[in-house]
């Protein structure tokens, strides 16, 4: 295996895995449980790329409907449904699962597991002379992208787990449809190629910044805010 490609497809998780790691500086979660949740990321991949290898093999003639399959579809539903599944088995009822902010921590590790993965077939099997490009588009385009839709499935897990109202179960439904929508959007453009679908990509991209910051901004602020009520507590 080349070190050198190796480096290059996982060091974005990486960079991404301290940055939200240090995010959580409140109330932080076991190191190991979260090496758990970012080893069954890579495993979910498994089974990712068969369905998705099953999928591919149907036949759409439209253009554009073919594109809008392979996005909406073929990965989108796919990858989503994966990774929500071990969030909802694995995590739901976990013990170290005490604040809001907790749920997008786990979804994120579970992501940047899934797209270490992914990363790592997309640049050992690309042509030598476009992996330096292909590494940096996935670093500051795609991988980014993955952890907006993981910031949207935390949040809503959360939004379940942490309301009590009667009809709490919407939020599971959001936590599932919202991402898949967000990533088939995002693939579905990508995979046009046009000028005019390459601008509103940037505006997709900023708009997908801005809805998932102000989440994650939303439950650190929450995190802020139960850590002060907890210290005076006890004091």
């Amino acid at each position: 295996m080349r070190l050198d490609l190796l480096i290059i497809s996982i060091s974005p998780s990486i960079a991404f895995l301290i940055w939200i790691y240090l995010k959580d500086k409140y109330e932080k979660e076991p190191i190991r449980y979260l090496i758990n949740l970012f080893i069954l990321g890579t495993l979910v991949s498994i089974p990712a790329i068969a369905i998705e290898d099953i999928l591919m093999k149907v036949d759409i003639s439209n253009k554009y409907l073919n594109i809008a399959y392979i996005a909406f579809i073929v990965a989108a539903f796919t990858e989503e449904i994966l990774k929500a599944s071990i969030l909802i088995a694995y995590c739901l009822k976990s013990k170290y699962y005490t604040e809001k902010l907790d749920g997008i921590v786990y979804s994120i590790f579970i992501t940047l597991g899934f797209a270490t993965i992914e990363n790592i077939i997309y640049i050992f099997y690309e042509v030598y002379l476009n992996i330096f490009e292909i590494g940096l588009t996935r670093a500051i385009i795609s991988i980014p992208a993955h952890i907006m839709f993981a910031i949207t499935m935390g949040y809503y897990l959360s939004m379940y787990k942490f309301n009590q109202e009667e009809n709490r179960y919407k939020y599971i439904l959001k936590m599932i449809l919202i991402p898949i929508f967000l990533h088939g959007v995002f693939d579905f453009i990508l995979m046009i190629k046009t000028r005019g679908a390459t601008v509103v990509f940037i505006i997709y991209l900023v708009y997908l910044w801005k809805i998932s910051l102000d989440k994650l901004d939303q439950y650190t602020d929450y995190a802020r805010k139960r850590f002060i009520r907890l210290r005076k507590r006890k004091k």
